[in-house]
């Protein structure tokens, strides 16, 4: 399900800006974009995306924007020092004549600042993990706005395959005696004219009737579709629930095809309706990734 939030939190040591970004996907996918010094805080981000979010590929962007009093301050030469010292072994180690570049230096993550602060630490890791349970929060509330409109759609369509059932079901009714003639012209030409038992025939047009029946697929075909309605009812978690059904509903509309191919006019029929049932399975599938 899409979805965008952004926060943003202002601390002592300067600005933090959180996004979400959520497209469709069948699981919980996370990607994460972090400064490197808000990295360690990768493991807990997870875990609270993880308890509000199931589905859905997420990108994760932190921007940590240091106030201008902490940027201004002096260079960590500890960390200079270690550079200068490691590159001038380096040299010597592998004989190479070679000056250390100080604006390289200056680029290190870092650099600027003293070693890091226990205290402010703690504070921006508690400021990014409580802007990540408001974007978490805003971002439940643009999906839920989505989840809302696909619902309906999903509804509807779920209707319009009981409809398409109780067509198919209506034509099955009728289907023995299109089946007595049917078989009744095809002996007619074979035998040239010679009677035929009417009882034979109606018990050759019985076997094949039961031989193509679908009473039992469409009847499953109507419950899966109002278990649809009852799971987008219900709430929750139903989008992996919803993958399932839909393969069902899938499998027993292609049974309802096999099973009427070469019955003539009434097959066809019967065939087109459930190509039109499955039309609308494959959509109601697209707009399950939205589902979660």
């Amino acid at each position: 399900m899409t979805g965008f939030a952004r926060v943003k939190k202002d601390v002592p040591e300067g600005e933090i800006i959180f996004s979400l970004k959520s497209v469709n996907h069948r699981g919980l996918d996370l990607h994460f974009h972090l400064p490197p010094e808000l990295e360690p805080l990768e493991a807990g981000l997870r875990g609270v995306i993880k308890s509000e979010v199931a589905r859905g590929h997420l990108e994760v962007h932190v921007v940590f924007a240091r106030s201008a009093t902490v940027a201004a301050a002096p260079v960590n030469r500890e960390l200079l020092d270690a550079y200068f010292r490691a590159f001038r072994e380096a040299s010597e180690r592998y004989q190479v004549a070679h000056a250390p570049d100080l604006n390289a230096a200056l680029r290190i993550p870092g650099m600027f600042g003293a070693a890091p602060d226990d205290d402010l630490a703690e504070r921006v890791a508690e400021a990014v993990l409580e802007a990540c349970r408001e974007a978490v929060a805003a971002l439940n509330r643009c999906r839920e706005q989505e989840g809302a409109a696909t619902g309906r759609e999903i509804h509807e369509r779920s209707q319009a395959i009981a409809r398409l059932v109780d067509r198919m079901q209506e034509i099955r009714a009728g289907a023995v005696p299109a089946f007595q003639k049917r078989l009744q012209e095809k002996l007619a030409d074979l035998l040239q004219g010679a009677g035929v038992d009417p009882q034979r025939l109606a018990q050759e047009a019985a076997i094949l009737a039961d031989r193509s029946d679908i009473s039992e697929e469409l009847q499953r075909l109507r419950t899966h579709a109002a278990q649809v309605d009852q799971m987008l009812a219900d709430g929750g978690e139903v989008g992996k629930r919803l993958d399932f059904l839909l393969q069902e509903m899938n499998r027993e509309s292609n049974t309802v095809l096999s099973k009427t191919g070469g019955l003539g006019d009434v097959g066809l029929t019967i065939t087109e309706l459930a190509l039109a049932a499955k039309s609308e399975i494959d959509k109601i599938r697209e707009q399950s990734w939205n589902v979660e």
